[in-house]
């Protein structure tokens, strides 16, 4: 996760990037583009990164245009298999990939007098590409550079814009919740805002297209995009002094993400725990409450991995430390959480107040958000928010402080990984200082550095635990942090659970895989009065008021809808221990039922998380991921793939029980409930009694199935391996210890299941990873 040499001093060039080439004296080497054209005084360089990716920068300035990206990607230029010739329409870059013209540029004559109110000063720079036939990939048409002043600073509004293709659709940029997958004729505010109405924003500025490319902007300030809006893509950053961006080409959406992960990181195989049951609560208050919830799932028979401690555990606000009166032995708890096969995460928060004992030694050392004047920032302008100053982690010495507090004082207690809160931040940099420049300039870069200290400070000193980090938003390259990403703190609502499904698809077609949302929503169950008769009795339930009966039902359907996400966590502010027993009698075997579903998909899922490692592919996945020549997908956001095998169709409307499915043509399809098949193409009234949801499964699908188990901390015989028939296909079934880097290294156990189906038989390419012979647990679907 250690950045390359030419990153080193990023936010040197950043902070100092008018004084010019003089900026760079102290940079080390580092790989030069290919070329640096000119057009008429606009440089453009052009630095190959693999035959399917290329950073393109455009500035005035030749130690502008030739310096390195911004934090966030961290691969090395690369070349080979690159030429470059010029002629009479420019000058081209070629690989047996794709094709970049930077087009040649007419000598500029006196303008016009329209032109000389009107024209741009800047010299116009034209950038196609193309594929290796010649084939359209996108167009960049121009560029923009005005001046401005921020937080005192004389800087620069920049961005560029680009053509739109015929039926052309857009994905990804992070995470909106504003209830539509497709971002075509939108206009994103691309900041990390947890204010924003609809729920956070989180800005992960790549966005990919269903014409085989995908956009890495590459400036970690606001910025503003509105692809496909007036047949125009606009990318407009609040402060920079150059233009610098990434195209990444690929024949299927697959070969975007592995080039994003080429680019920006791989995505670690989270421990195995991460894929069962996390609970949570905002807050258990004492050490035998938490133990009595965990406790009750054994006593039940209900599987649980993870129990989590959640704020004011701590007795001031950046105290780090554990209030004894209320968890007297935090040691002996979390041993008692391990012997029961469990495993705990502690949240942690960047905040510091003023009475607190670090304070002062921060403030001093400057490792504060500060103002002009070097003064702490202290509290927010808005909530009634005045409580302490935030960590400035953008500062590695910052960084490595607060990894060596958090091991002291928490991970010498037993905690085993650390929920990173606030990590947007919720302090609000704009107008305010970091180490490294003002917040303005870095608005969306807090998110990478300050879990990328933990990241690095977990591989150095605890290097065969593999890493877990719960965090709230997000950047360019997070993905490599070991992060587990949630959308905040959001209402307990029918819309907002509405809402989750495009958010989610919408963040995992950034390149960040691991993406949940708080289990039930995280506000005080208050929500509108039920518009239709109740599908749950809410007799017994204690996790909300008696003003919100419809709540067992939503919390059902949520839970349902986050068993088919890549992690499953119940979190938020209710009465009682929020544990799947306290939402009334009728909803908690429904609940439970969905519970043991998702551990005897552990097998398949943990494959998932593996494949994942190796591809840099989501395994949450919007249809059109998969489904490229079905026009119709390219729109729908209110259902996905969940891997290579099921459809998922969330129930989010209150009192239904059905609901429609569109069926991607290209398969065939099988009612996981009943095996019913369909042919592709379809749109189906799907039935959705309270106890199931929509769920279909691809024909010639391969789907392992596992036994019970109470965490997965218990090794996990396989039950069955289910054959949906319809089609020849195969599937990569792997384990490994579930919590040591070996699997990066060593390697864990794999086997290769091939479905022939003409022959209408199963192989595997050697023993299961659990021991077992296949062919005594093949279950064919009729």
């Amino acid at each position: 996760m250690t950045a390359r040499a030419p990153h080193r001093h990023r936010g040197h060039f950043l902070r100092h990037a008018l004084l010019g080439a003089a900026a760079f004296a102290a940079m080390p080497a580092m790989a030069a583009p290919l070329a640096t054209v000119d057009r008429n005084g606009a440089l453009v360089a052009v630095e190959p990164y693999a035959p399917n990716i290329v950073r393109i920068t455009i500035a005035l300035d030749r130690a502008l245009a030739d310096a390195p990206p911004g934090d966030g990607p961290q691969a090395e230029a690369d070349s080979a298999g690159w030429q470059h010739r010029t002629d009479a329409g420019g000058d081209i870059f070629s690989s047996d990939a794709m094709n970049v013209l930077v087009r040649a540029q007419p000598w500029p004559g006196a303008p016009t007098q329209m032109q000389r109110y009107f024209a741009p000063s800047l010299p116009p720079v034209s950038i196609a590409f193309t594929r290796s036939d010649g084939a359209t990939i996108a167009e960049m048409k121009g560029w923009e550079r005005a001046p401005h002043v921020v937080s005192g600073e004389r800087t620069f509004r920049i961005g560029a814009s680009f053509a739109v293709q015929p039926d052309e659709h857009y994905y990804g940029l992070g995470q909106n919740q504003e209830g539509i997958l497709d971002l075509k004729g939108r206009t994103i505010d691309c900041r990390h805002n947890y204010d924003a109405p609809a729920g956070e924003t989180v800005c992960v500025p790549f966005m990919v297209t269903n014409k085989g490319y995908g956009i890495v902007w590459d400036n970690p300030s606001a910025t503003i995009v509105s692809p496909g809006l007036n047949n125009n893509t606009r990318f407009q950053s609040e402060v920079g002094e150059r233009v610098s961006f990434f195209v990444i080409t690929g024949d299927t959406t697959d070969q975007l993400y592995a080039g994003y992960a080429r680019l920006t990181g791989v995505t670690p195989l989270p421990p195995k725990a991460a894929f069962g049951l996390i609970q949570s609560k905002a807050r258990y208050e004492t050490q035998k409450e938490l133990l009595d919830v965990a406790n009750g799932y054994r006593r039940r028979g209900y599987p649980l991995d993870v129990m989590v401690l959640d704020w004011f555990y701590w007795t001031r606000m950046g105290q780090l430390d554990i209030d004894r009166n209320f968890f007297p032995d935090p040691k002996e708890m979390n041993d008692q959480l391990r012997a029961q096969g469990m495993r705990s995460i502690i949240s942690v928060w960047p905040r510091f107040e003023r009475e607190s004992r670090y304070f002062d030694l921060l403030a001093a050392k400057g490792w504060l958000l500060h103002h002009e004047d070097g003064s702490p920032v202290d509290g927010l302008p808005i909530r009634s928010d005045r409580a302490g100053a935030l960590l400035d982690s953008t500062n590695p010495k910052a960084r490595d402080w607060f990894w060596e507090r958090i091991k002291e004082n928490l991970g010498s207690q037993g905690f085993d990984w650390y929920w990173l809160d606030e990590t947007e931040p919720d302090l609000v940099p704009d107008g305010y200082h970091y180490s490294i420049g003002t917040g303005d300039r870095f608005h969306n870069l807090y998110p990478l550095l300050h879990t990328s200290g933990v990241a690095q400070g977990s591989a150095r000193d605890r290097p065969n635990l593999r890493n877990l980090i719960l965090s709230r938003a997000a950047y360019l390259g997070s993905q490599r942090t070991g992060s587990l990403f949630w959308s905040s703190d959001i209402q307990s609502t029918w819309e907002a659970l509405r809402r989750q499904v495009p958010a989610g698809l919408g963040f995992t077609a950034s390149g960040l895989a691991y993406w949940s949302s708080d289990t039930g929503g995280w506000q005080w169950p208050n929500g509108p009065k039920a518009s239709r008769p109740l599908l749950l009795d809410p007799a017994g339930a204690t996790a909300m008021g008696p003003n919100y009966p419809d709540y067992p039902e939503l919390f059902t359907r949520w839970f349902a809808y986050n068993s088919f996400t890549p992690t499953l966590r119940i979190h938020g502010q209710r009465p009682g221990s929020a544990a799947i027993w306290e939402y009334g009698t009728a909803a908690e075997p429904i609940l439970a039922k969905f519970l043991k579903l998702r551990y005897s998909l552990m097998p398949y899922l943990y494959s998932l998380g593996y494949g994942t490692y190796r591809t840099g592919a989501p395994f949450m996945r919007a249809l059109f991921m998969d489904f490229p020549n079905d026009p119709h997908v390219a729109t729908i956001g209110d259902q996905y793939m969940f891997g290579p095998a099921f459809l998922v169709a969330p129930v989010t409307e209150q009192g239904v029980t059905s609901r429609k499915v569109y069926l991607p043509t290209g398969a065939d399809w099988y009612d996981y409930w009943t095996s019913k098949r369909y042919p592709g193409g379809l749109t189906i009234d799907a039935p959705a009694p309270i106890d199931q949801i929509p769920l279909f499964v691809r024909a010639g699908s391969i789907v392992p199935m596992g036994a019970p188990i109470p965490s997965t901390a218990t090794r996990q015989q396989l039950e069955t391996i289910r054959v949906y028939p319809g089609r020849s296909a195969s599937f990569t079934l792997y384990d490994d210890d579930g919590t040591t880097n070996d699997y990066r290294t060593k390697g864990g156990r794999s086997t290769t299941l091939t479905w022939d189906d003409a022959a209408g038989r199963l192989t595997a390419t050697g023993a299961l990873p659990t021991g077992q012979n296949a062919a005594g647990l093949v279950q064919v679907i009729r």
